[in-house]
């Protein structure tokens, strides 16, 4: 099963990084990314650009609109993902707390859905957990 885990955390204490601790955590990362290929757990991932890079697009009553910056306001930002693949969610969190950001904030797990032509659960609420307790 696929679940995406979100990484979090406060830009404005990873700003105050050194260089040489930005690039030893980056190096952390890619490493991570390393072993979760070697074990077939990483899908894919992605670092993002800080929030002020961010677009924000509604669309209401057919009318879009652009904001810029990130959708809400936290403490804590997006700073990237890693879809893995894992065979529940105990598995995922593993794989999630070893990711080196969750040392400086969160790692949010979410199973992924598959999105069909029809018959999707409304509101996206079907989750049929393979092996999993409700």
């Amino acid at each position: 099963m696929k679940y995406l885990a979100l990484v979090y955390y406060d830009e404005t204490l990873m700003e105050r990084k050194s260089q040489q601790e930005w690039d030893a955590l980056n190096q952390e990362c890619i490493a991570c990314v390393e072993h979760l290929s070697a074990g077939g757990h990483f899908i894919s991932g992605s670092p993002l650009l800080p929030t002020s890079s961010a677009t924000t697009v509604r669309v209401r009553d057919n009318r879009v609109t652009v904001t810029d910056g990130p959708f809400a306001e936290t403490k804590e930002q997006l700073a990237g993902f890693y879809m893995l693949e894992a065979k529940d969610l105990n598995e995922a969190i593993a794989l999630a707390s070893k990711i080196p950001p969750a040392r400086y904030g969160s790692v949010e797990v979410r199973p992924a859905r598959e999105l069909l032509a029809s018959g999707n659960e409304a509101g996206g609420n079907a989750i049929e957990l393979a092996g999993e307790a409700q």
